[in-house]
């Protein structure tokens, strides 16, 4: 009798085991608690993440001297307009990005949304780095919902042929607004 309860016990949670897998497999990105923050801008100005909830949120991590970072500031502006107040927008940088490099990035590429300034901690907690494993792509993009969860990141690079330079954004862009 005893032997039997056991059984159908150890069956009923690798069913369930199972089934939460199968589960997680359809789930294109599975929500993960954005990592809180408070970081400064150039003026001293302090963002928290926890002002953003209610409001879904992209988060850049970017470098001035990148490129491809410095394209997609030009793309961010264009998915800025195009979602006006829908939608919130904060790029973080790391040393050795000073405040000179950032107000002459933001001049050159007319970035209106704020740029944070970040000693690493914030940006090694979004990517799980750890000593073994440092590694941090630029321009890395993190969708964040209205209630705090990571719905999609990557690390954005030049479109294909074809493609506008804002239409992997707006396809992440589109859920969090549901």
């Amino acid at each position: 009798m005893f032997t039997s309860l056991a059984n159908l016990a150890f069956r009923a949670v690798v069913g369930l085991a199972v089934a939460s897998l199968a589960l997680l497999a359809q789930t294109p990105h599975p929500a993960k608690r954005a990592p809180s923050f408070t970081l400064p801008d150039s003026q001293t100005h302090y963002y928290d993440l926890l002002e953003y909830r209610g409001k879904p949120l992209i988060i850049e991590i970017m470098s001035t001297i990148c490129p491809h970072c410095q394209n997609l500031a030009i793309t961010l502006e264009k998915v800025s307009k195009h979602y006006g107040d829908k939608i919130a927008i904060l790029s973080v940088v790391v040393p050795p990005d000073d405040q000179s490099k950032v107000r002459q990035f933001v001049l050159r590429y007319g970035v209106t949304h704020p740029v944070l300034f970040d000693c690493g901690q914030m940006t090694a907690s979004y990517f799980n780095a750890t000593p073994d494993n440092p590694h941090i792509d630029v321009p890395h993009l993190f969708f964040i919902d209205k209630d705090g969860f990571i719905r999609d990141d990557f690390t954005w690079a030049e479109p294909p042929q074809g493609q506008t330079d804002d239409s992997e954004i707006n396809t992440s862009i589109e859920p969090l607004l549901k």
